[in-house]
């Protein structure tokens, strides 16, 4: 196994085109609408389409997003024989609204079923079997074993990070961080995690943490640091009409390590990062807008063997 994505699922219910947010009682139409299904299967999908072999771990229920998520793997090729299947629902939902060019965010995550134990304990398990040459995740203030029990193996992180984590507990993103072989952080969760008043001081404090940093700067593209030396990549960016932010940096965090584990160097990676993150942000929903019909109960119980 080349990479492991390790994540949740959400049903994101994505809405676009529309100019603003409606008010308390207001109701407002649009026929810009698709289904997605969240970072984690976002960065999996970008990186099998890169060319590496790559498994998802999840957890897999009776709900509409873990039934899409089975048959976008099957047609994309990631492997779901590391994801566990349990009944119930278990995927987030979360309903991302994108509005003059900006986006909000209703979100619900279902209660965790009784005796599934901590998710930290399952991806510890998953890692020792599956010994993937990568892992990519987010960071959690459990996960410092994961992550140096990955190094111990000599599977290398990708570690991700969100505004929310960054603000929630930034020292232990940090910590995480330190133990990545890679940190994918945007401007302003680098600038939120090192207090600093500009990019600039925030990158000279973040590369003393991980011996490869990537900024990712949206339609700006990215910088790529390593081993001292900050490059600007704008390489891979397309001129696109913007429809939906949502994933573009699980797009582009899972471009670029499937083209690292492909043989590409970094900053050609970063590159193909660009195009996979131009690509997203043109298409409304992470995953695109991903098939309903013909989905039956019970397609989900599939995963337990993988299959497709």
């Amino acid at each position: 196994m080349d990479l492991m994505v390790f994540g949740s699922l959400y049903l994101e219910i994505v809405f676009g085109g529309i100019e603003r947010l409606p008010g308390p009682g207001e109701e407002i139409f649009t026929d810009a609408f698709a289904f997605s299904c969240g970072g984690a299967l976002t960065a999996a999908v970008a990186a099998s389409r890169a060319g590496a072999a790559t498994g998802l771990a999840t957890l897999l229920g009776d709900d509409l997003a873990s039934k899409l998520a089975i048959e976008h793997c099957c047609r994309e090729g990631v492997d779901l024989s590391a994801s566990q299947y349990v009944a119930g629902p278990v995927a987030g939902i979360t309903v991302p609204l994108n509005f003059n060019g900006d986006r909000a965010f209703l979100s619900h995550m279902p209660r965790q079923p009784d005796g599934l134990g901590p998710r930290t304990d399952r991806w510890l398990e998953i890692l020792r079997r599956a010994r993937p040459s990568w892992c990519y995740l987010h960071p959690d203030p459990r996960l410092v074993t994961l992550l140096e029990e990955a190094r111990a193996l000599g599977t290398r992180v990708a570690l991700d990070v969100n505004l929310e984590e960054a603000g929630h507990f930034g020292a232990d993103v940090i910590r995480c961080a330190r133990l990545a072989d890679v940190f994918l952080p945007n401007e302003d969760e680098l600038i939120r995690l090192t207090g600093a008043q500009d990019l600039e001081d925030a990158i000279t404090s973040a590369s003393e943490w991980c011996p490869c940093l990537v900024v990712k700067r949206g339609p700006k593209g990215a910088i790529a640091v390593e081993r001292g030396t900050a490059t600007e990549v704008t390489e891979g960016l397309e001129n696109v009409v913007v429809r939906d932010r949502t994933g573009a940096g699980d797009a582009f965090a899972g471009a670029m390590i499937g083209n690292i584990v492909g043989g590409s160097g970094l900053l050609e990676a970063v590159a193909a990062g660009n195009a996979a993150g131009s690509e997203a942000v043109a298409r409304l929903g992470a995953a695109g807008d991903l098939p309903v019909a013909g989905i039956v109960t019970g397609t989900a119980g599939r995963a337990k063997e993988g299959q497709c």
